[in-house]
């Protein structure tokens, strides 16, 4: 004779059927509080980090302008500009002894997505600069709009 155990059957209670429409909602509406706010504080610091991309990008670059330095005697015209880091400049003066590229990349545009600022000579009696306006694009500003330059920290 072959003996079954006996399952009790029945012990869910009638009011157990799951959320109501309310408490989804409520549920819904403290994950879109959450998010929300971390998406806030999340997009704050793109602009520190767009800042800090433009310090590395002209580090980079002033990195490049020495060694074309070391190469030819000389640092790129304005009217040459940074593309002859990138490739053998055709404007006067020739550089005879270009031993490019100076970049690892083709010559970038800011974070912000503006061309960088190069004037040969450079201010406080440097030999050039190197400046990005920042999010605004233009001299000068404050926050996200205040101007990266290579002569500041």
């Amino acid at each position: 004779m072959i003996v079954k155990d006996k399952i009790a059957v029945g012990s869910l209670l009638k009011n157990d059927e799951g959320w109501t429409f309310i408490e989804t909602l409520i549920v819904i509406s403290i994950v879109l509080i959450l998010t929300s706010t971390v998406g806030f504080m999340a997009f704050r610091y793109v602009g520190k980090a767009r800042a800090v991309a433009a310090r590395s990008q002209i580090e980079n670059l002033s990195m490049a302008l020495d060694t074309y330095y070391l190469d030819n005697k000389s640092y790129p015209s304005e009217e040459q500009g940074l593309a002859s880091l990138w490739e053998k400049p055709i404007l006067e003066p020739v550089p005879k002894k270009w031993d490019g590229p100076y970049l690892q990349k083709k010559l970038m545009k800011d974070p912000w997505g503006n061309e960088y600022e190069y004037t040969v000579p450079g201010p406080h009696g440097l030999p050039y600069s190197i400046r990005s306006f920042g999010s605004d694009g233009n001299p000068g500003g404050e926050g996200t709009a205040k101007d990266i330059t290579s002569w500041e920290n």
